[in-house]
């Protein structure tokens, strides 16, 4: 029986309101850039006047700079520097002594902080503005209380709790193993599981895992874990309290003792129970799995000296583990690469293996800068042996760009053209989209049209109709909508290329982005290179995004304009405005070819000229629907796919005949 993996995008608000005591609980969803603003408590922003535009950032030398100069004591961390606390008792107008816990963290990149001891937490400008206001010998500014949704949320994640009972106290013996095995947790023994807290809720044959504060053990939020058969098929759905992207557990935290200096990180709270169980090596499971490592969680993980993530079987976990190891320290970590010998440690529990000896196997996540074929020899073996894997993520809507491209892969720069008023952006948020619903953390650079505008098309998309009259369903498609790990540049109009690159780093960094969209490119030109030639400048922009492509294992899709050429004529990949260097550094190029009819609408069909994956190039025909919005194809058209010397041979003929109307060819022979 096949087992579908967890996705990213869980099933939030479908079951949870049948089960709260309280009104339907929509959880506290995040403001861009502050991780866990409402599920953490959080400095009143009147301190500072809000600046207007971007909070400037700040570097870690500047940090160390401005401690310096305050007098406040600090050494340096993993991921944060580590400070006293402004925010225990016992200050006043003096700056905390050496002597005092080191329980506020302030996180090296972002400068973002946490107190471990409070849980206050807030920006780096939040820190300056409270350490200023200690020197005047003011109190720290007081504490925000928590907003209705987050109380109602805690609220309705108490019922919850109180009506689940732990597994072992099912009176009947038959249930208990019936659960166990629907779960697969039959090997793992009901000490553990009242150990962690795991508790079951009959009504909605759910696992119920806690969230308990770390401060003060009181019930912060829950998740619920129940199993779906679809025919030979198993899924796991998995739904929280507060809302999914307000969901900050570590679960497994309060049995960190201060003294563990070891650590395995999962991707499932499964796991996390079969690696304590069978090695009692401290175990925590991400909340988010192998989506993404939220910045606000590594202060928790600064006491460890050696990091295990051990996060799934796939090779996007695979993937995940190594861009969650930079941001935990590379010297730190451990990785475990995923094989039939080496299964999700749920799995080889199961199967009965050692998982002390799959430990012991991980590979270091640092590396030289040079490496012999022996070193690779395991990674080249997992790409033979997981080719569907390495392919990428697949395209749901589109079947027939599956065929020639094989799938969306991370690290890759893809360019996209075609001709204006063709349906470009409208086009690239559903191909987008699509990848989204799938899990694929994505970053919309939208400089040609608003963010509203967009996000109205999105959601249009996603709910495949016009919501303008039918509102009464429009809560119910945003809440979904709200979901996704989607976000959106604030950019509009002409922007400068460091601001923008510094914003995606950003945006990598705090939400594990691994899909940019960057619409257009001609919007970055000329800012600040009005004396410079513009295709020397286009060149250094297209040379600015392959190079964070590849430093950050991400996928780029960048919009460019074609140039002015006759409309009957389709467009090549010579027709991308500028030099061959987009051509030439992209891994992909998509075209929107639209062809223009006498007779009424014309006809739209994408093209894949350039595939350096394995090289298969070709087109399929789109089929507009105006009342979604969508460009999915209903038509089960033939595919017709051709090798790059066809197209060149086609191009160069001169006796080259033009693809009659309708056809969903590249090219033909003369």
């Amino acid at each position: 029986m096949a087992v579908v993996p967890l996705r990213p995008c869980r099933a939030a608000g479908r079951l949870l309101p049948l089960l709260c005591c309280g009104a339907r609980s929509r959880g506290a969803s995040l403001s861009p850039g502050v991780p866990g603003r409402l599920t953490q408590r959080r400095y009143k922003k009147d301190v500072l006047p809000s600046p207007e535009g971007p909070v400037p950032s700040v570097t870690i030398t500047e940090i160390r700079q401005y401690l310096r100069a305050k007098g406040i004591p600090f050494h340096d961390g993993y991921s944060c520097l580590h400070t006293p606390s402004l925010f225990t008792a016992g200050r006043e107008d003096q700056p905390p002594a050496a002597s005092a816990p080191y329980t506020l963290f302030i996180d090296k990149t972002t400068g973002s902080f946490l107190c471990t001891a409070t849980l206050a937490e807030g920006t780096w400008q939040d820190f300056q503005a409270n350490v200023e206001l200690q020197h005047r010998g003011a109190p720290p500014d007081s504490l925000e209380e928590a907003e209705e949704d987050t109380r109602q949320a805690r609220e309705d994640a108490r019922c919850i709790w109180e009506r689940a009972l732990p597994l072992c106290d099912l009176l009947d013996k038959d249930e208990t193993n019936e659960t166990k095995a629907m779960f697969g947790i039959n090997r793992v023994t009901n000490a553990t599981l009242k150990r962690f807290g795991v508790r079951y809720l009959r009504t909605a044959k759910s696992l119920v895992f806690p969230w308990f504060s770390p401060r003060d053990a009181t019930l912060k939020g829950l998740k619920l874990l129940r199993v779906e058969k679809k025919e030979d098929t198993i899924v796991y759905v998995e739904e929280t309290l507060p809302r999914f992207d307000s969901y900050y557990n570590l679960f497994g935290l309060p049995l960190i003792g201060c003294r563990d200096t070891e650590l395995v990180l999962t991707g499932w709270e499964l796991d996390a129970l079969a690696l304590h169980q069978a090695t009692g090596v401290a175990s925590l499971a991400l909340p988010r799995g192998a989506t993404s490592l939220p910045p606000a969680l590594l202060p928790y993980l600064e006491q460890f000296k050696r990091i295990t993530l051990w996060l799934g079987e796939d090779l996007r976990s695979w993937q995940a583990a190594k861009l969650f190891a930079r941001k935990l320290s590379l010297k730190r970590c451990s990785l475990v690469r995923p094989g039939n010998l080496q299964p999700r440690p749920l799995e080889a529990l199961n199967q009965g293996m050692d998982l002390t000896k799959i430990l012991r196997a991980a590979l270091p996540a640092s590396h030289k800068s040079i490496v012999s074929f022996r070193q690779l020899r395991e990674e080249v073996f997992g790409e033979l042996a997981n080719s569907e894997q390495v392919a990428g993520v697949k395209w749901m809507r589109f079947p027939e760009l599956n065929k020639l491209l094989k799938g969306h892969r991370r690290g890759e720069l893809t360019v996209f053209t075609g001709p204006t008023g063709s349906g470009k952006t409208t086009f690239i948020s559903e191909y987008a989209l699509d990848l989204c619903m799938q899990g694929v953390c994505t970053l919309w650079g939208s400089f040609e049209i608003s963010n509203i505008r967009l996000a109205k098309i999105m959601l249009t998309q996603f709910a495949t109709q016009r919501l303008d009259d039918k509102l009464e369903l429009y809560d119910e498609w945003a809440d979904r909508f709200e979901d996704l790990p989607l976000y959106f540049m604030t950019f509009h109009g002409q922007q400068n290329i460091k601001a923008v690159i510094d914003t995606m780093q950003h945006a990598v960094y705090m939400y594990d982005i691994t899909h940019v969209v960057v619409d257009n490119l001609q919007f970055m030109m000329g800012y600040e290179h009005l004396s410079v030639d513009r295709l020397a400048a286009q060149d250094y922009i297209v040379g600015a995004f392959r190079k964070f492509a590849t430093d950050n294992t991400c996928h780029i899709t960048l919009v460019i304009h074609p140039r002015k050429e006759d409309d009957e004529k389709e467009l090549q990949t010579a027709s991308i405005f500028g030099s061959a260097k987009a051509s030439q550094e992209a891994d992909n190029v998509l075209i929107l070819q639209d062809r223009k009819l006498v007779s009424g609408p014309g006809k739209r069909y994408l093209q894949v000229s350039k595939n350096r994956f394995d090289g298969d190039v070709g087109v399929f025909p789109l089929e507009f629907s105006k009342a979604s919005l969508t460009f999915s194809n209903k038509n089960k058209a033939k595919l017709k796919k051709v090798k790059e010397e066809k197209v060149l041979l086609a191009a160069k003929a001169p006796s080259a005949k033009k693809a009659p109307e309708g056809s969903s060819g590249a090219s033909k022979k003369p």
